[in-house]
């Protein structure tokens, strides 16, 4: 066995990687970025090495330094995570010519699998069922669109060393396949530096169902089981479960034996996932095999019960797997949401900055998990990916494991920035995924808008009205007590109090008991009862009787309350306050049409307009670069650039000025 390994990435990946090592003995070498200097996982690992600036070709995907912290430190194995230069077939070669170990595949098996053409074929001679298509590389838009109209609409278009989303298109006619050739081979070129791009018929209501796979040097190969992976975003994972409420056990067996079979033609020892897109008749077709650990991968660990770091360590270390595939147990169920620096309220655009409160749920082994490498003072930078933690519960039963999630979502507080917190707890919370009734346009088909403060209506209001006027009135209690104030001039504090949010009014009696409070509400009485303390920001206790747990903070004149994803900023008063307040002008606010101001904090890299230029509805303006991610601003209306008032290169903060218009 090692006695150190160096870990050849950052954030939550390498945080976890080393509290494997952790208990297996093993020293742990960091290597870090100058922005990344004091991240998390430097804190935890025995030594850290700095690898460079802050750009990520600098640092993490330089493969010189991350040698050289390996002879400097002595470290014998690498671990890399995943993303970066965790499928990197030179990487691995590098390292076996430099006698260090990759934990990971051999770099014979990454080439394989890492050209999706080449990884078809491979497939196809395994007897692995893969999507009719055309996986030779496409020249022209024009031989796209002949393919395209021979295979049948609608057919997908991917660069063949894509990932994460990212080259890849969905056409429906000739002219989305002409102009989706040509943006994905352009942006596949910038991405990964190869712009091959090939063209598969779109399998309409698919999942996305990926294969756990784990081999060794011995020929030995196992699945463990399946993950469901079919609530994305933009073709990014956003929840992941294990198991697939979808698979019957003779496909979920079939899907299992066919990975294997994938596996096994390639002599893969480590972990790694074959994907596959399965068909609403549960037909399935290979998309690709991912030679890495995945994100995902805790789900699997909480219903197998492996460690699945552990076994890509002893793996490497030459050991031989210690079960058999008979001997792979399947219990409970398990949900993972990523959890991202992301604004879901603004098209989901990265959001950057410190971390001012950064309190994940209490974690209970076996039930609910937090993997993260972050914490509370941290600082969210522009330059690496925006996934800040994953949360994850464990069940006896699917149902079970949605409601620890629920609590859970519930518990998370993140402040300073913003966070998908409120959209993950709205789509835990949809009927459709509470059903296992979804596919991979779930998102698109429930949110066409996008995701928006109104599609969270909360299905209980007076318990968010309840909260807050509880709040207004143990502040005010604690106010009255304070001594020294004026004989005679004390104020009278009287139960009747008016809760105003989301446009609604509520009339509420509240009488402050032992515990807690009891609601009046049009005639109806209810029942609040917790150990919640000013200043605290979750409050938990019962609701008639109910479990709840309640984010809470007084901002300014309001308090902020959050539940279940729905947040609301609510004004309690007297009536005769509230009376007055409905007498008061509103302010305006100011008219910025004429300006395109930055939604997100970023990079900017590209303005394609000039003072005097017309320009038209739709039409590109500038490009943002934030967390890896470029992001294409267009005008909304025809125009005249008036002025432009940043230049490439400007590190842009949110609302600024970029143009212009008369």
């Amino acid at each position: 066995m090692f006695h150190k390994i160096l870990i050849a990435n950052r954030g939550e990946i390498a945080c976890r990687v080393i509290k494997t090592a952790r208990k297996m003995g093993i020293r742990t070498v960091a290597v870090y970025s100058e922005a990344d200097k004091n991240a998390r996982h430097v804190e935890l690992a025995d030594e850290a090495v700095c690898i460079g600036p802050p750009p990520s070709k600098e640092s993490y995907l330089a493969m010189d330094g991350i040698i050289a912290a390996c002879k400097q430190t002595g470290a014998e194995a690498v671990h890399p995570g995943y993303g970066f230069l965790s499928e990197n077939e030179e990487f691995s070669r590098r390292l076996e010519q430099e006698g260090i170990v990759f934990i990971g595949p051999k770099h014979e098996s990454i080439a394989a699998m890492g050209d999706k053409i080449a990884s078809k074929k491979l497939a196809r001679d395994a007897r692995v069922n893969t999507i009719p298509g055309y996986n030779d590389p496409i020249e022209m838009p024009a031989h796209a669109v002949e393919i395209a109209r021979k295979i049948g609409y609608p057919v997908m278009i991917k660069a063949s060393a894509g990932g994460g989303g990212r080259g890849l298109r969905v056409a429906w006619n000739d002219k989305e396949a002409a102009e989706g050739f040509a943006s994905c081979r352009t942006e596949a070129k910038n991405a990964f530096g190869d712009d091959r791009v090939f063209i598969e018929k779109f399998v309409e209501e698919p999942r996305h169902i990926e294969i756990q796979v784990l081999g060794d040097a011995h020929g030995n190969v196992v699945y463990l089981w399946e993950r469901e992976c079919s609530i994305q975003r933009r073709h990014q994972k956003v929840i992941e479960e294990a198991p697939s409420p979808f698979l019957d056990e003779a496909t979920r067996r079939a899907m299992g034996e066919q990975a294997v079979a994938l596996a096994t033609a390639v002599r893969y020892q480590s972990a790694g996932t074959v994907e596959f897109v399965v068909g609403k008749d549960k037909s399935f077709f290979f998309l690709e095999m991912n030679t890495r650990l995945q994100v995902e991968h805790p789900v699997t660990e909480l219903i197998t019960g492996l460690d699945l770091v552990e076994l890509m360590i002893r793996v490497a270390a030459g050991e031989a797997l210690p079960f058999t595939q008979e001997q792979v147990r399947r219990e409970g169920w398990a949900i993972e949401c990523r959890i991202n620096a992301e604004d879901p309220f603004r098209n989901f655009l990265p959001s950057t900055g410190r971390l001012v409160r950064f309190m994940p749920p209490d974690q209970d082994p076996g039930a609910v998990r937090v993997d993260t490498g972050v914490f509370e003072g941290d600082e969210i930078s522009i330059y690496y990916d925006s996934m800040i933690a994953k949360l994850i519960t464990h069940g006896g039963t699917r149902d079970q494991a949605i409601a620890r999630m629920h609590d859970a979502l519930n518990g998370f507080v993140i402040r300073g920035i913003s966070s998908n917190l409120a959209f993950q707890a709205a789509l835990s919370r949809h009927p459709r995924f509470i059903a296992g009734d979804f596919n991979t346009g779930f998102i698109a088909e429930e949110f066409p808008k996008g995701f928006h403060p109104s599609t969270l209506l909360h299905d209980d209001p007076l318990l968010l009205a309840s909260v807050a006027a509880y709040a207004r009135r143990r502040y005010i209690y604690r106010a009255v007590r304070t001594t020294g104030q004026l004989k005679g001039h004390e104020r009278r504090v009287g139960n009747e109090w008016v809760v105003l949010m989301q446009n609604q009014s509520f009339h509420l009696t509240v009488n402050l008991v032992h515990g807690g409070c009891d609601i009046t509400y049009q005639g109806e009485s209810s029942c609040l009862r917790t150990n919640w303390k000013l200043g605290e920001i979750l409050l938990r206790g019962t609701w008639n009787g109910t479990h709840i747990c309640v984010q809470v903070e007084r901002m300014g004149l309001k308090y902020r309350v959050m539940h279940w994803g729905t947040q609301v900023d609510a004004i309690v008063m007297t009536g005769r306050a509230a009376e007055l307040l409905a007498l008061m002008p509103d302010k305006p606010p100011p008219d910025l049409s004429k300006f395109l101001l930055s939604p997100m904090p970023g990079l900017l890299t590209e303005i394609t307009v000039k003072p005097g230029q017309e320009v038209r509805a739709g039409e590109n303006l500038v490009v943002i670069e934030a967390m890896k991610m470029q992001n294409i601003l267009k005008a909304e209306n025809d125009g005249v650039v008036a002025e432009v008032m940043a230049k490439p290169g400007d590190s842009l903060a949110v609302d600024q000025p970029i143009v212009k218009f008369r």
